[in-house]
């Protein structure tokens, strides 16, 4: 049987700030385990809830020299649904009210992760045949796999992957202060090593050092080799191509079924969505003081509240999509700028646009079962899950042309009848309005049509079993 870790930052549920952690928490669940042991590493992290706490039993501890410091290291365990997860524990790296905070924090935080990690496996017998990294968060792990760990027979032949969720974060600072907190010597710290523009980045190690390298979409593989997208490692990701590889995520059809979703008012599938959706739209416009009316075009916001997320898009023609045939709905925090638009819209089209400022599970569900269309006009978007969420729910997504949004919604095509979803190209907002005024007529004057969109669009399968298989090709190509 072939053995298979995964080390993050986070993990539903866990712990959760961002999709990251829905990927780790479903993954392994659909990895087959007749031919894979997979098991997680996180950090124990003082936030992680009291009920998931009580779960956890007390393996083992020891110490472990990080540089020139001496550190505890606990460990403990659950099991659940035939995974193990270990937590590493120690209150002086993990005992803050969030996951991440300052960055030169944050730079010690990890690599004291990433060497536990690697350390605790003699003591539990466990040897991985490859260690999946995510994110610079775990940057480390491939070097000090090459370095420290490669005068120690244990270690010997395990292969690593760095999965990268946002190539945005990297994990930078100072050259200096990476030196003292790693351990590593001078050796790692060149342009074709660490070293990036002056500084020292987790991420570009793990990229440099890793045996095969992924990222969460096809497009997105594609994008990060050029200079708009590669957020300065661009020539990196080009000399890696050959390792590269795009593997959409997929979600949990379980937490996400429009058929059975504990958090909507009425359930639904793609057979008798036509008349049982519109009444979980009714339920929310009564429970936002929206103006009820059922045949009006709501279109859904869910998201972080950020520049990433196109939502400057949004602010240049906000009033052209508040137009009185139309309702909007938004969940999310985030930047003030954004946060304070929708307030004010909400304020002044009371009757059809909410603008939730909070985040909440419940909401979040209640708005893909309740609206027509789903706008996600990201800057970039490595592979983003509303718009699969969206699909799931019969709610039809208008995207921009980007990274996991392109590689999954496909766009309509009224002569050939095909298609899921619309979508337009330029980072554009009137390019944007227009392929939201294209879906609105659709909506109201051609509604067979956009029925048969809704249904082509609930039949595709984005669970996590495709993205599953793909995982486990790669894997036995590496230990072939």
């Amino acid at each position: 049987m072939k053995k298979i870790l995964f080390v993050a930052s986070e993990c539903v549920p866990y712990l959760k700030t961002g999709g990251l952690a829905d990927v780790v928490g479903a993954l392994p669940k659909y990895i087959n385990k007749d031919e894979f042991d997979v098991r997680v590493v996180l950090p124990n992290y003082k936030i992680i809830p009291e009920v998931l706490k009580e779960k956890m039993v007390y393996k083992l501890n020891f110490n472990m020299d990080l540089a020139w410091r001496n550190k505890y290291v606990g460990l403990f365990e659950i099991i659940e649904d035939g995974i193990h997860y270990y937590f590493i524990d120690n209150e002086f790296y993990f005992c803050g009210n969030t996951a991440y905070g300052n960055i030169y924090e944050d730079i010690e935080k990890f690599a004291y992760f990433s060497k536990a990690a690697l350390s605790i496996l003699p003591q539990i017998d466990f040897k991985p045949d490859i260690i999946h990294c995510h994110d610079w968060q775990t940057g480390l792990i491939p070097v000090y796999l090459k370095d420290i760990f490669s005068n120690n027979e244990f270690y010997l032949g395990i292969k690593s992957i760095m999965t990268i969720h946002n190539l945005k974060f990297q994990g930078v600072w100072d050259l200096k202060t990476v030196k003292d907190v790693t351990g590593l010597s001078d050796y790692y710290f060149t342009p074709d090593k660490l070293e990036a523009y002056g500084d020292a980045n987790y991420l570009k190690g793990g990229i440099t050092y890793a045996d095969a390298v992924t990222t969460v979409s096809k497009t997105y593989a594609e994008e990060i080799k050029t200079s708009y997208y590669g957020e300065g490692l661009d020539g990196l990701m080009r000399a890696r191509s050959n390792s590269l590889l795009g593997i959409v995520n997929g979600i949990d059809y379980e937490e996400y079924d429009p058929s059975k979703d504990p958090f909507i008012p009425f359930h639904y599938d793609s057979k008798n969505f036509r008349k049982e959706k519109s009444k979980n739209k009714r339920a929310l416009q009564e429970e936002l003081g929206l103006a009820v009316d059922p045949k009006k075009f709501m279109i859904g916001i869910v998201s972080r509240l950020t520049d990433q997320k196109g939502l400057d898009l949004i602010d240049c023609v906000i009033e052209n999509i508040c137009a009185e045939d139309t309702q909007l709905v938004i969940v999310g925090t985030g930047e003030g700028k954004y946060e304070n638009l929708f307030r004010h819209y909400a304020w002044k089209y009371g009757d059809r646009v909410s603008a939730n400022i909070y985040f909440s599970e419940e909401k979040a569900h209640k708005i893909y079962a309740a609206c027509d269309a789903f706008l996600m006009p990201s800057l970039f978007e490595p592979c983003g899950l509303s718009q699969l969420i969206s699909l799931r729910y019969g709610t039809v997504p208008i995207v921009r042309e980007t990274g996991g949004l392109k590689d999954t919604v496909e766009p309509y095509d009224e002569f050939e009848n095909t298609g899921t979803g619309f979508s337009f190209h330029n980072y554009n907002a009137h390019e944007m309005l227009s392929i939201l005024n294209y879906a609105k007529n659709i909506y109201y004057n051609k509604k067979r049509e956009w029925n048969k969109i809704v249904d082509r669009g609930m039949a595709k399968d984005y669970s996590w079993k495709t993205s599953a298989l793909l995982y486990e090709e790669l894997y036995q190509n590496m230990l072939s």
